[in-house]
């Protein structure tokens, strides 16, 4: 048995945060993999089913953000689960939009929901950081994930969930890697995402290219020769002018 949780603030006035993008998660899982309906239990809604063969219990902590760990805390207890049983989903603003990063173990980062689940359970567990961006400026970061996405957000947003519930077994087999390209590549896909075309004057291959040299300094006018004098006549002799 393992038990996957999201992250988020409960009631439809946060409904649509970038700071609940991992209640969205725990949805998108539970749709995909017809998950039991949520009921409460823990502090929280759950929701029971499987991934690759295991039991999973999902649950979205109804404490509020910052009292997360209660919520997972005490359900990690009933089950008698360790740490190393949970994954956490999660809004991440130190990653870009619609990247998905999975790792076990590490700091909060200053999100205080993973901050309180390390206080109740420990820190050795596992986390899919989801991207929100970051706002730019450290005072505005409050403001930014408890915003909505934006309409134009919902390009890369549904993409990103649809891969998540499609490919959430992945994590129950342990192939994390495997789990980050599937969204990757499904958020690529919709979006359109290309590599970058070469930048303007960027080395062609193939191509021939004077120096650096030679592109700062022009090349300069070839210089006149005497016409007339000893001198031209000793130039016109060398190189076989004739009189």
């Amino acid at each position: 048995m393992l038990l996957f949780a999201g992250l988020g603030n409960p009631g439809a006035k946060y409904a649509n945060n970038r700071h609940n993008v991992g209640f969205m998660a725990a949805d998108a899982i539970a749709r995909r993999h017809s998950f039991s309906p949520w009921s409460k239990k823990f502090q929280g809604l759950i929701a029971e089913g499987a991934l690759a063969g295991e039991k999973i219990i999902l649950i979205k902590p109804q404490t509020f953000m910052n009292n997360s760990g209660q919520s997972i805390g005490e359900a990690l207890r009933f089950y008698k689960l360790t740490p190393s049983a949970l994954t956490v989903f999660y809004d991440e603003i130190d990653l870009a939009d619609g990247k998905v990063r999975v790792k076990t173990g590490g700091g909060a980062g200053g999100h205080n929901g993973i901050r309180s689940i390390d206080g109740h359970v420990g820190n050795a567990y596992r986390r899919v950081r989801i991207g929100v961006g970051h706002p730019g400026v450290k005072e505005f970061v409050q403001h930014h994930v408890l915003g909505d996405f934006a309409k134009a957000d919902r390009e890369w947003v549904e993409p990103l969930l649809d891969a998540i519930g499609d490919h959430a077994d992945l994590i129950v087999r342990g192939d994390e890697a495997g789990f980050m390209n599937k969204v990757s590549v499904a958020v690529q896909r919709k979006t359109g995402v290309v590599p970058k075309p070469e930048k303007p004057g960027q080395k062609q291959q193939g191509a021939k290219q004077q120096s650096h040299v030679r592109q700062a300094r022009p090349q300069q006018p070839a210089v006149k020769l005497p016409e007339t004098g000893p001198m031209a006549a000793m130039l016109k002799k060398l190189f076989g002018g004739k009189d």
